[in-house]
């Protein structure tokens, strides 16, 4: 079977993203949870040494198969794909496909100013922050934009209910957008609102929720705006 090692549920939207893929398209897999604890970055940490057992990089996620790691979630999300190809986790459509890939990638390396300022945290309700960071923040203002724009654009060409339509890797991939949007009530158009709507609605990702709200580790560098939890 599949192991897919992650973070806290409560924190790590890297992690949130081939979890949730695994989750919706209905593939079996074991959850292997290392979480974050003091100095969870540092080289001698517990958290690092775990997760250096499978792969070089000390990150997560890891997929591991048959003890073959994958890591890094744009190439778990492809190696899910070819191995599990009846899923149809990518666009049939050659251009769409395409498309999807494209996003998924601008994701992977871009919106900074909104993963700098809005950290994802399930848990917390966060308006006063989100509100600071979007009065203070041009670059925050220019990634919600920038999304709101995307998703319009897919919503609009592929008539939903997802991006693509039916569920893929995309949708998975931008799950943790759609807490980030939600938790700091950053200001989206309805047709926004109504997808993220739709996306926490989803099995996988009700599920992932439902497990980080009964997480009771306080990670003090994932959380700027507060000294407790």
């Amino acid at each position: 079977m599949l192991k897919l090692y992650i973070g806290n549920k409560n924190y790590s939207s890297w992690s949130m993203r081939p979890w949730v893929l695994l989750k919706q398209a209905g593939i079996a897999f074991e959850e292997v949870m290392v979480r974050f604890g003091v100095n969870a970055f540092s080289p001698d940490s517990s958290f690092k040494q775990a997760v250096h057992a499978v792969s070089p990089g000390g990150r997560v996620p890891v997929l591991v198969d048959d003890g073959f790691s994958v890591w890094d979630t744009l190439a778990i999300a492809e190696y899910v794909a070819e191995k599990f190809p009846e899923k149809q986790l990518w666009p049939q459509d050659v251009k769409a496909r395409a498309r999807a890939r494209s996003v998924c990638a601008e994701m992977h390396s871009g919106f900074g100013g909104l993963r700098s300022a809005c950290p994802m945290n399930i848990e917390a309700s966060l308006a006063q922050a989100g509100a600071l960071a979007w009065r203070d923040q041009p670059a925050v203002r220019t990634d919600v934009q920038r999304i709101v724009a995307m998703w319009t654009e897919l919503l609009e060409q592929h008539k939903g209910p997802m991006l693509f339509g039916e569920f893929s890797v995309a949708d998975a991939y931008f799950a943790p957008v759609c807490m980030r949007l939600k938790n700091y009530e950053l200001p989206v158009p309805g047709q926004i609102t109504d997808y993220i709507h739709r996306v926490c609605a989803l099995p996988g990702v009700k599920a992932w929720i439902a497990d980080a709200l009964a997480e009771k580790d306080f990670v003090d560098f994932d959380e700027p705006y507060r000294l407790k939890r």
